[in-house]
């Protein structure tokens, strides 16, 4: 038999008896060489634990981050929980924290400068000892940066490079180990065929753009006096740059003379992102006419208490659509809607460099002075670029008010995920004429709403616009 414990052992039993009356009480072992199998000893090492802090996704539409200040520098000794970089999202100015105990060994992305969701921009190393380690680390990440470094001369990041072939094939590899493409920019080689392997990326830490693939594409620029843009040759399966020339038309046209190109911050990205969506969306917009006379009564009489303009409208729109659950509702795939159980009125607010719409959440419930004060809040917050996601994405309903700046009647458009929008306009000294036929003067401003008329239709939207006019007419019970 062979024992579970030893292998390559034999064990022999033996089956007489010895002159002894009493038989052996043991078996006798016979033993054969005994050989045990050589095991791997299993030597437990502590690897060192250097790690990376990664640009975060702070939002569902955020794609990248910009670094606006690193709160940590290099050097310091960090604790988990504690606050090292604060990243500008598409919507807000939010503070990073670490995970982990450690040391900031090495900063990756600088101030001021972008990266993709995911990409690393910090060294976080658990010892001294590691610091050196997680430095070097840090400078073969591509497009790596310190503030320490001195800043590219002309010679290291030209505006026109003048490489030769042997160079550009060499950064062509290296990049190779992750190319990092705009979308834009994926979308044009996808349009050109062009093979974004073969693109020398000239954005920061190697990124391929718009502009690297319509030089790969042979499409020449503007301007006359610009040099040739490194290109790798193509593959021969791509086509000739004569046969592209001769089909793409130009992508964007020429400059205007003495005009001067801002890129879009990432606010004003993510805005124009929406817009674009909300073109997908059929919408129709209908206009009503509401005497505010009685509402300007009252906030006189609220407006020493704090209460804004914006709360009584917010509020009034919020008792509507109590009443009106479709128009509060929400149509996102195109093949059903959702009735939203919350009525969180978003409401515009331009602020330096975009524009945000902060939510005055379950604005139905909360209390007139409350919701007043609630306000006060999310407008602070949202001109500092401190409002948490669920303050500015949680809206069913928006209210968009430039009546304060004198306009008299504006259409809005709607943001995606939204059943209705409502424009509100200044309120204006209006001659009207009663059923007798006499002459007064009221006070009157005109509503506009938009909605997705995939769920909301012309009645709907109509009643909606009766209950808000009453309750505005009337507007005791907003202090109820």
């Amino acid at each position: 038999m062979d024992s579970p414990f030893l292998s390559n052992t034999t064990l022999s039993f033996s089956s007489s008896f010895s002159s002894s009356p009493l038989p052996h009480l043991f078996p006798s072992v016979s033993f054969s060489p005994v050989r045990f199998k050589s095991t791997q000893r299993r030597i437990l090492t502590v690897r060192s634990k250097i790690r990376e802090i990664f640009m975060p996704a702070l939002s569902s539409t955020m794609t990248e981050g910009k670094i606006v200040s690193w709160v940590k520098s290099e050097g310091d000794v960090l604790s988990k929980g504690e606050s090292v970089v604060v990243v500008e999202s598409d919507k807000a100015d939010m503070d990073v924290e670490t995970f982990y105990d450690g040391i900031l060994a090495a900063i990756v992305v600088g101030e001021g400068e972008t990266a993709p969701v995911g990409a690393a921009i910090g060294i976080l190393a658990e010892t001294e000892d590691e610091i050196a380690e997680a430095k070097a680390k840090a400078t073969s990440k591509p497009g790596a940066s310190t503030p320490s470094a001195p800043a590219p001369t002309a010679a290291s990041t030209p505006a026109h490079p003048k490489s030769t072939p042997a160079n550009a094939a060499q950064t062509v590899a290296e990049g190779r180990r992750k190319t990092v493409v705009t979308p834009y920019a994926k979308k044009l080689a996808k349009q050109h065929k062009v093979d974004i392997e073969s693109v020398v990326g000239t954005g920061p830490y190697g990124r391929i753009t718009p502009e690297d693939i319509v030089a790969a594409a042979g499409i020449s620029p503007s301007k006359t006096n610009e040099g040739p843009a490194v290109v790798v040759e193509a593959r021969p399966a791509a086509p000739t740059k004569a046969t592209v020339v001769s089909s793409a038309p130009p992508i964007l046209p020429p400059p205007v003379p003495g005009s001067t190109t801002v890129p879009f911050t990432t606010m004003q990205a993510a805005v124009s992102k929406n817009m674009v969506e909300s073109l997908s969306v059929p919408t129709f917009r209908v206009g009503y006419p509401v005497t505010t006379d009685a509402l300007d009564a009252l906030y006189e009489k609220v407006k020493p208490k704090g209460v804004t303009m914006t709360a009584l409208l917010a509020k009034a729109a919020a008792m509507a659509l109590v009443q009106h659950p479709v128009v509060n509702s929400s149509c996102k795939d195109g093949k059903s809607f959702t009735y939203n159980s919350n009525v969180n009125i978003a409401v515009a607010v331009a602020i330096n460099g975009g524009l945000i719409t902060p939510v005055l959440q379950d604005a139905d419930k909360l209390d007139l002075y409350l919701l007043s004060q609630k306000w006060k809040e999310l407008v602070e917050k949202a001109r500092a670029k401190q409002l948490q996601p669920q303050e500015y994405n949680s809206g069913t309903f928006t209210l968009s008010n430039l009546g304060m700046f004198g306009v008299d009647k504006f259409d809005a458009i709607l943001p995606p995920g939204q059943g209705g929008i409502m424009a509100v306009g200044a309120s204006k000294p209006t001659v009207v004429a009663d059923a007798d036929g006499f002459f007064s003067v009221k006070k009157k401003m005109l509503v506009n709403v938009t909605a997705d008329h995939r769920i909301i239709y012309g009645a709907d939207l109509a009643a909606f616009l009766q209950t808000f006019s009453k309750i505005v007419e009337n507007p005791e019970s907003l202090t109820l």
